[in-house]
């Protein structure tokens, strides 16, 4: 009996593990959307919701899907208060390139890393321009979006430390089957 209650109780945080990689979608989005600004609003506040995206996109594909990053886009357009359905399409675009060529993105190291990140924050904030203006009807400044791209590529290194912690100690142990 002892034996099948471990079973049991195993078996349930498997299926919790499943759920980590959206719910720390959704941690970041409501993060990044805090109402709080240590630059006074001088810059705009970074898309943490993409560390999870691109790390999870890489590292565990079955866990992030292109559901699970539809439901934090609609988040982040509900948190951020723009038009809808921006960022959305934005992170899928994003997963969807980051899908395509993940063995490119997951063996860079080090630096490289850093830029490969980049290069996905860099396709989400040009789509997001481009979505934008089609929405408008008009070009708009490229300042606003420049400084979310860099505010996004310099909160990457802790971004995926923590993700990276996450993975290790709930996710990863729990990823064989008894």
């Amino acid at each position: 009996m002892d034996i099948a209650e471990r079973t049991g109780i195993l078996m349930s945080w498997r299926s919790l593990s499943v759920l980590v990689p959206f719910l720390c979608g959704l941690f970041a989005v409501l993060l990044s959307n805090l109402p709080l600004s240590l630059t006074n609003g001088l810059v705009p506040a970074p898309l943490l919701a993409l560390v999870p995206i691109y790390f999870w996109c890489l590292v565990r594909p079955d866990l992030m899907t292109p559901a699970a990053v539809f439901g934090i886009g609609i988040l982040q357009d509900i948190m951020g208060g723009g038009p809808p359905g921006v960022w959305t399409l934005s992170f899928v675009i994003t997963y969807a390139v980051i899908d395509r060529q993940r063995d490119a993105f997951a063996g860079l190291p080090g630096l490289g890393a850093v830029l490969g990140f980049a290069t996905a924050a860099l396709i989400t904030c040009a789509s997001t321009y481009f979505i934008i203006a089609l929405y408008y009807w008009q070009i708009p400044l490229l300042s606003p979006i420049v400084a979310e791209l860099a505010m996004t590529a310099v909160f990457y290194v802790p971004g995926a430390y923590l993700v990276g912690l996450i993975h290790r100690r709930l996710v990863g142990p729990l990823r064989s089957e008894p």
